[in-house]
């Protein structure tokens, strides 16, 4: 990853996850890939994620054939925003399977352009922790690499702060997400980075539940005997795949406040509430996140920006209860959505 990305990923972006879109018929639907794409790039995103949790592990598999084409679309998205000028989107894969598969494509999205590779642990669940490092060791020879700390809810794994220590010892090593949805994991990520003396490594919110408290709170860990502060300076977040107009917003002033170093406003507290509100209806957190991914797409759906909320597998689908809660939020927050926004853009991104 060249200079210009990295000092990019060091100063905050928002980089929402890419859902997948489908047809009826449970086919990729191109045309609304493509303008979810153009969505985020014209609501400011800093960069997105292509081929993680959001857009539904399975396209990884073989037998669905689907990775390659969407990190396509997606690259060929990403050359169109880029000639419209401003700062260059950062592009990050999602990165799955044993070494094999993770290296196999982290090389085809280094030749699709892509910055970084995000290395899901997914698949080695019963690994060691030594085992887990050789892995990440032996892909980041490939792309730039992005840590994942995944929540076991939905398929990740609880991993040591001395993991994290070693784990920022590899060179290539560029950010983390960390999303354990657990405060005191995210504690062994952050003071494993503050310990191991790199500066270079940005940190990145994917706790769904601590967005806005995440990109305000200042960490302070002591090291040689002195003070050290490191702040989460971004999200790579499946919640900002949708109201993406006002999550860069948001963002945008929390990075202020924390860089100012001022008192946060009391309403910040509030707003934080709000937003994990907002997650747990569209994220289905009362039933397991059993329907996190079709719950963004129902939201999307209502913007018009998908046709429906198909997912590859027919199974997977809208939580008991969930539809209401999303009702619920929708109704309670208005000042969180982006629907005017989308609403005059949508036929644009929607065109050739």
């Amino acid at each position: 990853m060249n200079a210009d990305f990295r000092n990019r990923l060091a100063n905050g972006l928002v980089i929402p996850a890419l859902p997948l879109a489908l047809d009826s018929r449970r086919k990729p639907d191109e045309q609304r890939q493509r303008a979810l794409l153009r969505y985020y790039a014209a609501a400011g995103a800093g960069g997105v994620a292509v081929g993680v949790h959001t857009t539904q592990f399975a396209i990884h598999d073989p037998g669905v054939g689907l990775y390659e084409p969407i990190l396509g679309i997606a690259a060929a998205e990403f050359d169109r925003a880029d000639q419209r000028g401003g700062a260059p989107m950062v592009r990050v894969a999602g990165l799955c399977g044993d070494t094999a598969q993770a290296t196999r494509e982290a090389a085809l999205a280094s030749g699709h352009g892509y910055h970084a590779g995000l290395l899901s642990l997914g698949a080695l669940r019963h690994a060691t922790e030594d085992a887990l490092l050789q892995h990440a060791r032996a892909v980041a020879d490939t792309i730039p690499v992005i840590g994942f700390y995944l929540q076991p809810a939905v398929g990740g794994r609880v991993l040591s702060h001395g993991f994290w220590r070693r784990f920022a010892e590899i060179q290539n090593v560029v950010a983390i997400k960390i999303a354990p949805f657990n405060r005191y994991q995210t504690l062994d990520v952050v003071r494993a980075v503050a310990g191991s003396g790199r500066t270079d490594i940005a940190l990145y919110t994917g706790n769904d539940d601590a967005i806005v408290t995440d990109l305000l709170t200042p960490f302070s860990f002591s090291r040689d005997g002195a003070a050290r502060e490191t702040r989460i300076v971004g999200g790579l977040l499946g919640h900002w795949a949708v109201w993406t107009r006002r999550a860069v917003e948001m963002h945008a002033e929390a990075r202020r406040i924390a860089v100012s170093g001022e008192s946060v406003p009391a309403e910040w507290l509030r707003l934080a509430v709000q937003v994990t509100d907002a997650n747990a209806a569209f994220f289905d957190a009362a039933n397991g996140f059993a329907g996190c991914i079709a719950g963004l797409h129902e939201v999307l759906r209502r913007q018009g920006l998908l046709e429906g909320i198909w997912c590859l597998d027919p199974a997977e689908t809208l939580g008991a209860g969930q539809l209401a809660e999303i009702d619920r939020v929708l109704a309670a927050y208005p000042h969180l959505n982006d629907d005017e926004f989308v609403a005059s853009h949508r036929d644009e991104w929607l065109g050739d």
